[in-house]
């Protein structure tokens, strides 16, 4: 489906992202535009935005990842409540459930994804990969294999020259600049 080495944008086979991913919605958001929004890290909606996993209206059912993903992000009696039923949703309840992170005006949202995809940008590429992968091994194969990997991890990183940057940046008192090195 995807080429040799692409990125699957549902985020379900083949190479995993090493960035992170911030989306902005607005509008109707239904079906595989939950299942985008769910293979994303960090999700702002505008405040008129409606939600629908409509398939089981219409004799199917989400196989993009909602059934994966829905009940991981909103509990499995929130995820059943819009799966099962097919009815729609405002953003309020997206975020009362975990869909989305912020509710923010309408025509807000694209700068307020811009903006917090700008304070990601800042921070040192190396921690933050790490922050995913960790975060990911959590999601994908449990507390125990994440557990594992910390410290790992840990060392590799405190190796780099962000690492030492970040430090000298904490004592003097300032933004750190961070090279990914």
């Amino acid at each position: 489906l995807f080429p040799d080495g692409g990125v699957d944008p549902l985020g379900m086979r083949g190479r995993v992202r090493s960035k992170p991913l911030v989306m902005a919605v607005q509008g109707y958001c239904l079906t595989i535009g939950i299942e985008l929004l769910l293979a994303s890290d960090i999700r702002i909606a505008a405040s008129d935005t409606r939600f629908g996993q409509i398939e089981i209206n219409r004799g199917i059912f989400p196989f993009g990842g909602a059934t994966l993903r829905l009940p991981q992000v909103a509990g499995w009696g929130n995820a059943m409540r819009w799966l099962l039923t097919g009815d729609m949703f405002d953003a309020q309840e997206a975020l009362r459930i975990g869909l989305v992170q912020e509710v923010v005006p309408p025509g807000e949202q694209l700068a307020a994804a811009t903006r917090t995809a700008k304070t990601i940008a800042m921070r040192a590429p190396l921690g933050v990969q790490a922050t995913l992968e960790s975060s990911r091994v959590m999601l994908h194969q449990g507390p125990d294999a994440a557990a594992e990997l910390l410290l790992s991890q840990a060392r590799k990183l405190m190796a780099t020259e962000d690492a030492a940057e970040g430090l000298r940046s904490f004592v003097e008192r300032r933004e750190g600049i961070f090279k990914g090195k």
